[in-house]
């Protein structure tokens, strides 16, 4: 059973019936249905401050919270602050485990995560999945910015699911549906701010040292973990567990 008597059928069911519907009928299902335990998880790249334009007008004291790597880029801390400043709301922040990242660095450097794809989970393990699973035992249901065209690891995504990887609780969707062009003109049309790195070539932003600028022509997510294949490229958030 997930969250709430919410099983897998009634999920399901929901599913194909908020596949018809836009983004803010998405959102306020989930918060007729989960709030006060609905939380959304950004950071704070394009599509997630087109969520939250969205989520303040729905319900503004849904949580939102995020990750801090210590490792994020500047335009990042910039970006949260200027949401918090327009939209007046607060911004819970998760670090990863003091010891375990001293651990890893102490041993094995502060790059490890580019010698190999188990060093790279390894470290992506210590400082986005394990925060990410504290604060989502406060919840019963999260809210994401993902997108189906974002990566090929993302085509099948719907707007409502079950989240096998963290407890069977219910993960919102809103955006999954919608297109480069939608998020960007949202952005503009709204006056939301935005992260600046987006201005310099970079669609996709995580940590400042697994982040690049993409070239013309190339994916959006090329920029993310470069040095690995496509199918490759996610950090354990939103990745279920293979059986």
């Amino acid at each position: 059973m997930t969250t709430l008597g919410w099983d897998k059928a009634s999920v399901a069911e929901a599913a194909k019936e908020l596949e018809t519907k836009d983004a803010a009928a998405v959102l306020r299902w989930a918060a007729e249905n989960f709030h006060p335990k609905l939380g959304f998880a950004s950071s704070f790249g394009a599509e997630d401050v087109v969520v939250i334009d969205l989520l303040v007008k729905v319900n503004p004291k849904i949580t939102i919270f995020t990750l801090d790597t210590g490792r994020l880029h500047e335009e990042t801390y910039e970006v949260m602050d200027r949401i918090r400043e327009k939209y007046g709301v607060s911004i819970k922040s998760y670090f990863p485990d003091k010891a375990a990242v001293e651990k890893l660095e102490r041993e094995k450097g502060f790059y490890s995560f580019r010698e190999s794809i188990a060093n790279r989970k390894e470290c992506c393990g210590i400082r986005k999945v394990e925060p990410l699973t504290r604060a989502l035992a406060e919840l019963d249901a999260w809210i994401t910015g993902l997108r189906r065209e974002q990566a090929v690891t993302r085509g099948g995504l719907p707007k409502v699911e079950v989240d096998t990887a963290h407890q069977n609780m219910v993960k919102v969707n809103p955006i999954a549906d919608w297109t480069t062009q939608q998020v960007w003109d949202t952005i503009k049309k709204n006056q939301i701010p935005y992260n600046k790195l987006h201005d310099q070539n970079f669609p996709s932003i995580g940590c400042a040292p697994c982040t690049r600028a993409v070239k013309p022509g190339e994916d959006i997510r090329a920029g993310r973990w470069w040095w690995e294949l496509p199918e490759q490229k996610e950090c354990g958030l939103h990745v279920k567990p293979k059986h």
